[in-house]
């Protein structure tokens, strides 16, 4: 959504109810599911003031995460920038824009904005000279609507979201919209963390919370098709998932250091009319050829250019229904005695590959490329019917996308949202027992996976190199 004037930064780019790429970078493992529920404890009201606030429970949580939002920053940013973390001067303001009391708001909310004007819409205000400045503004209906598709973990991300922006104010922005809004991303993403460590005295965060805030970020991204330099421009999926991840992973520290002119984003506008019309996609049959072309070209390079082998081609094979060597009734299977060229079978079934194309073409790519990359692992003697396999595979999916995305593959050209589409694909289908091999890994983890493969290759993908 469009930002109020003098404002810097909301969170969404487009509400649709009804990578970067760095030098380094790590993943983890957090606990198993929980179900903690509702915090044990809520902040007063009179020790943290959201202006037009209600007792409903949108407002406890975005007050809630306020609160610890406050004690983390308090704690974190001298060790990361140096210097004391000056709290918000202009407040916090609650809005419904359909139900609004003028006579709470007599300057308005941040930056003086009329709070019918926020609608669908949170924003931090940091312009000087306005009323209300150094403050976050938020629609609570929107935040409602968002907790009700995807849970209380996202009113709470809203949050951290725009006090990142207000991190921002105190240290500098960087220089483009899209970096900006990352790297907000980022920031919510390290205090995310330290709420699903169990540092947080009124916000809590579990694993479950987690995939659904990785899918939720899919109503929080650009159109696809938007370019980098737009003026409110956010990032795409994989964009802002990634920075997220960043942040959970790497700490505040790496959002201070990552987010300079040199950092690349996946997001890119058509540059064709085709291109506009059918979204980026090709037709079905086009995406077969894709699997069947660009896979072995890029494991035959990769044998060759990093893993000091020759590489054979398995076989490739659009099954209705699990193959004979398929050891469970699974949609995407790799049979290291199956095929007919001795170097094993990757069969995938082709009314499930059908219905991932309704996601995208390129998700459909993904989620064959696993397989294979099983394959791959096979031909270098290592296990492929292991959770350690499975990793290592979305990894290696990971590793191919970026050859993809960076256009170094003759069978294959990247459009816009393609590399989103791998995110969808991974947190919808992932961790299915019918889709892939039975894993506990959550989607968190496997879009984790798949993004350490994107951003550092086969180093961070268990393969010996």
């Amino acid at each position: 959504m469009d930002t109020p004037p003098r404002s810097r930064g909301a969170l969404t780019a487009l509400l649709a109810l009804g990578v970067l790429l760095t030098s380094a970078c790590s993943y983890v493992v957090i606990g198993q599911p929980s179900s903690r529920g509702a915090p044990s404890a809520s902040v007063d009201a009179g020790t943290l003031t959201v202006v037009g606030a209600t007792d409903g429970p949108i407002d406890t949580l975005a007050r809630n995460a306020l609160a610890d939002l406050e004690t983390y920053w308090s704690a974190a940013f001298p060790d990361v920038f140096g210097q004391t973390f000056e709290p918000l001067t202009g407040g916090f303001f609650s809005v419904d824009p359909n139900d609004v009391d003028p006579s709470l708001y007599p300057d308005g909310i941040g930056c003086g904005t009329d709070p019918q004007d926020l609608e669908n819409n949170a924003f931090y205000c940091s312009q000087g000279g306005v009323p209300n400045s150094d403050s976050i503004s938020y629609d609570r209906a929107f935040l409602g609507e968002l907790a009700s598709r995807y849970g209380e973990v996202l009113p709470q991300l809203v949050m951290a979201h725009e006090f990142g922006h207000a991190v921002q104010a105190r240290v500098g922005y960087p220089e483009t919209s899209i970096a900006t809004e990352t790297q907000a991303d980022c920031l919510a993403g390290s205090w995310t963390a330290w709420v699903a460590d169990g540092n947080a005295e009124f916000s809590s965060i579990d694993t479950g919370d987690l995939d659904q805030l990785l899918a939720g970020y899919f109503l929080l991204r650009d159109p696809v098709g938007t370019g980098t330099g737009e003026q409110q421009a956010h990032g795409s999926y994989f964009d802002r998932v990634s920075a997220f991840q960043e942040g959970f992973d790497d700490g505040a520290g790496a959002c201070r250091d990552r987010y300079g002119p040199d950092r690349v984003f996946t997001q890119g506008e058509f540059t064709s009319d085709t291109d506009f019309e059918n979204r980026g996609n090709a037709p079905f049959p086009d995406t077969e050829s894709i699997i069947a072309n660009s896979l072995p070209e890029f494991w035959t390079r990769a044998f060759e250019q990093v893993l000091d082998g020759t590489f054979t081609a398995p076989q490739l094979e659009d099954t209705t229904g699990p193959p004979d060597c398929a050891p469970s009734d699974v949609a995407l299977v790799y049979c290291p005695d199956g095929g007919d060229g001795g170097e094993g079978l990757v069969a995938y079934d082709g009314d499930f590959a059908r219905q991932v194309y309704e996601l995208g073409d390129y998700a459909v790519v993904t989620g064959v490329a696993i397989p294979y990359a099983l394959s791959a692992r096979d031909q270098l003697d290592l296990s492929t019917d292991d959770t350690d396999a499975l990793q290592s595979a979305v990894c290696l999916t990971g590793w191919y996308s970026a050859q993809v995305y960076n256009g170094q593959l003759e069978s294959v050209t990247i459009s816009p949202g393609d590399i989103d589409e791998s995110v969808l694909f991974l947190l919808e289908y992932g961790n299915d027992p019918d889709v892939l091999a039975d894993t506990e890994l959550t989607g968190f983890r496997l879009v984790d996976l798949f993004r350490a493969g994107f951003l550092n290759g086969a180093a961070s993908c268990d393969v010996g190199v």
